[in-house]
């Protein structure tokens, strides 16, 4: 490897004397021996101090710039050089090449690999987001037919999506015409390389959607014709683009303006035909999009009344078989979403006893934290907005109430108050059908606890003195309170500083008195 030595010291005197000839010879050493050796190679490259000079071997002028751009290349395949080719500013003169050289396919290819290797660094997305590579991008993809070369911009587009800015970019430059285009190209192919492309090209576009910005400027108030085009994708015949047109709805229903725009231009009913064509041993990937897209959708208040009509709620019960934690997770997640404030519904489904076992016993799926999470809050939720002792019986008789009580231990405040709230109203209106259950959950040593601990949000004591008071009415249950001295704790928190909690205390104080 000491040529090797030989040659750098050599490349820097040429370097500064520009000897075209000898130049190129160690441009071709240099090459050779990282193609050998590129770690062992490109370490000696760092440490010879040579990386400077190759920003300004890059000139358009040079007649070796697609040498330069080739070692760059390989240089970039080592994590630690990355970082130092960024700050050297090799970014910008490189896209400035392209543009420049579009026609030089050798250099455009180099240039690309560099891209490739370098756009996977955040620090790489923000000095990108300064140049026009958007633009060069695209403009060199509408002229490739090869797949190959198609592939390899593919493979800086999509980390270089990933940034907001270049998002927006890369959609004024005109991609998403370019990947609806291949869509409408490669749908009906089954050539491997076409199927490659569909997915690659629609999994981008699906990319694009994530910025506000980039989706916002796509959708154009529901009128867009891309809008337009991926809402067609939901009752094609080819999986890849359910899933695609299911995921950017999913995407452009992250405002309420456009799940209200949507739900009155028929999109559930869509995705409501597209889920009933995947209930048996159906894809779990278009069942997962579809569900989240519905899930978006139903956040708008105005929108849940018509969802709930329309017959979402069906729909999203015949998965109630599956046997995939991603798929349960999001139809938790939707019929949450939909029963929010509407009793009626959450009445009628809190009365649907295989809906209610079933969530007692995702609430036991330890392996699964999210499953078992929206399992808790949606068996709360079904008491909350309901407020049926229908609903409470129904919940007690399937085993959920020592789930609820666990659940106002959760790590999360928003749990632990959506758990208090259902157990005072299963106190207040069935509290001798829950009694047993709530006994032999420990209730009130964990509300105890829950009280005398300083950690507490001002909330959850206040919610936990109601159901105190909401306790005495069972014998069993209020002997228990008396037994742990629960008046030396609320006494304590009459002069908190929060002054609803404060106030409650006096109240459970006086109920405590008169009742001991």
């Amino acid at each position: 490897m000491d040529s090797l030595s030989d040659t750098l010291k050599k490349l820097k005197i040429t370097a500064v004397d520009r000897t075209e000839d000898s130049l190129e010879g160690c441009l071709d050493c240099l090459l050779q021996a990282l193609a050998q050796n590129n770690t062992e190679t490109s370490e000696k490259i760092q440490a010879s101090g040579i990386l400077q000079l190759f920003a300004s071997l890059l000139t358009p002028q040079s007649s070796c710039k697609a040498k330069v751009a080739n070692i760059i290349a390989e240089v970039a395949k080592n994590d630690s050089l990355q970082a130092q080719l960024i700050n050297m500013g090799v970014i910008p003169t490189l896209v400035k090449l392209l543009g420049i050289h579009c026609q030089n396919a050798a250099l455009t290819e180099m240039c690309l690999v560099a891209f490739g290797n370098l756009a996977e660094l955040e620090s790489s997305k923000e000095q990108f987001a300064s140049t026009n590579i958007a633009e060069e991008l695209v403009k060199l993809f509408k002229k490739q037919i090869e797949h190959d070369k198609r592939e390899m911009i593919f493979e800086v587009l999509a980390p270089l999506a990933e940034n907001d800015a270049i998002k927006l970019q890369l959609v004024e430059a005109g991609l998403v015409e370019c990947l609806l285009e291949i869509v409408q190209q490669k749908v009906d192919s089954d050539k491997e390389d076409d199927i490659t492309e569909l997915k690659t090209g629609s999994d981008l576009m699906v990319l694009l959607l994530l910025g506000d910005e980039s989706m916002q400027k796509l959708f154009e108030g529901g009128k867009g014709s891309v809008f337009q085009r991926v809402l067609s994708w939901i009752p094609s015949n080819n999986h890849q683009l359910q899933l695609a047109g299911a995921l950017a709805i999913a995407n452009f229903a992250r405002n309420d303006g456009n799940c209200i725009h949507m739900v009155d231009n028929g999109i559930v009913e869509k995705l409501m035909d597209l889920l009933d064509r995947h209930v048996e041993d159906g894809n779990v990937t278009v069942q997962h999009a579809a569900l989240s897209a519905l899930r978006n959708l139903a956040i708008p208040v105005i929108n849940k009344a018509k969802m709930l009509s329309a017959g979402v709620t069906e729909t999203v019960l015949k998965f109630l078989k599956s046997e995939m934690p991603p798929v349960q997770f999001k139809l938790l997640g939707t019929l949450r979403m939909l029963i929010d404030a509407q009793a009626e519904a959450a009445e009628q489904l809190g009365k649907n006893v295989k809906l209610v076992e079933r969530l007692v016993e995702w609430c036991e799926a330890k392996d699964h934290a999210g499953v078992m999470g929206e399992s808790n809050r949606l068996l709360s939720a079904l008491i909350r907005h309901s407020k049926s002792k229908d609903v409470i019986k129904t919940i007690v008789q399937s085993g959920g109430i020592k789930h609820l009580v666990t659940m106002a231990t959760s790590e999360h405040v928003i749990m632990q108050n959506e758990a208090l709230v259902a157990l005072a109203l299963i106190a207040a209106l069935e509290l001798g059908t829950a009694e047993k259950d709530l006994e032999s959950a420990k209730l009130v040593q964990i509300l105890h606890r829950l009280l005398a601990d300083e950690r507490s949000a001002p909330e959850i004591k206040y919610n936990s003195m109601v159901l105190i008071c909401a306790l005495m009415g069972s014998e069993s249950l209020h002997k228990e309170v008396q037994d742990l001295a629960f008046l030396d704790v609320v006494s304590k928190l009459r002069s908190h500083e929060n002054k609803s909690v404060a106030q409650q205390a006096s109240l459970t104080e006086q109920r405590l008195t008169v009742e001991s």
